[in-house]
């Protein structure tokens, strides 16, 4: 078998384990399961990646499942030095809604993410919740983080809404009187994203000041 088909082999068994996942949850997950659904023997998810946890960990982080860092702020990371908190900020959070809205089967995953917890669903969590620390991490290397400012706590409020909001499409057109499915809802929603971060921001800034 060459390298080509190897890969092509792979990448059968991923989106066949995506298939599964969104179509019938956690619970019909299983080597098995995976393998029929791919059309390939089970002997090759263990020889190409080891078991169900490796095989849950290599799709969590594929690009095809959840959008890199680079994916979310449309450019390459070493293009994101210059940028203020506030830009990247608000840059990544509105690239974060995008990129969710374009993968329907990562957002049937996460609705059954939200029914049933077990290993494999904590796998997919773990690889997320690695790349959501490195993010704070950058945007906590930026030169003009206000002190006192919870980066982390902020940014866990409006990417958990952005993200609810994605998912409550498929069974409602509004929310709150903000159209859903509609590009006019979608850039309320996005210049929503603005005026948070600028508040606290602000807020922060007025407090330094008045400290003086």
């Amino acid at each position: 078998m060459t390298i080509r088909d190897v890969e092509k082999t792979k990448e059968k068994i991923l989106d066949g384990l995506g298939a599964l996942l969104a179509e019938e949850g956690f619970g019909a997950l299983g080597v098995n399961a995976v393998a029929r659904r791919a059309g390939v023997d089970k002997v090759l998810i263990y020889r190409y990646f080891g078991g169900m946890q490796k095989l849950l960990r290599t799709y969590a982080i594929g690009g095809d499942f959840w959008p890199s860092i680079s994916q979310q702020a449309g450019a390459a990371l070493s293009e994101l030095a210059g940028m203020s908190l506030r830009d990247l900020s608000v840059r990544l959070l509105k690239g974060h809604m995008r990129e969710l809205l374009k993968r329907p089967r990562t957002q049937e995953i996460m609705r059954w993410e939200l029914l049933k917890r077990n290993e494999l669903s904590d796998e997919l969590a773990r690889a997320r919740e690695q790349q959501g620390l490195e993010i704070m991490q950058l945007l906590g290397s930026l030169d003009d983080v206000p002190p006192g400012v919870d980066l982390a706590a902020v940014a866990a409020l409006v990417h958990a809404g952005l993200s609810y909001l994605v998912l409550r499409a498929h069974t409602a057109d509004d929310y709150i009187g903000v159209g859903l499915n509609t590009t006019k809802g979608r850039r309320r929603i996005e210049n929503a994203v603005e005026t948070i971060i600028d508040a606290v921001l602000r807020c922060h800034s007025d407090e330094k000041e008045n400290r003086k």
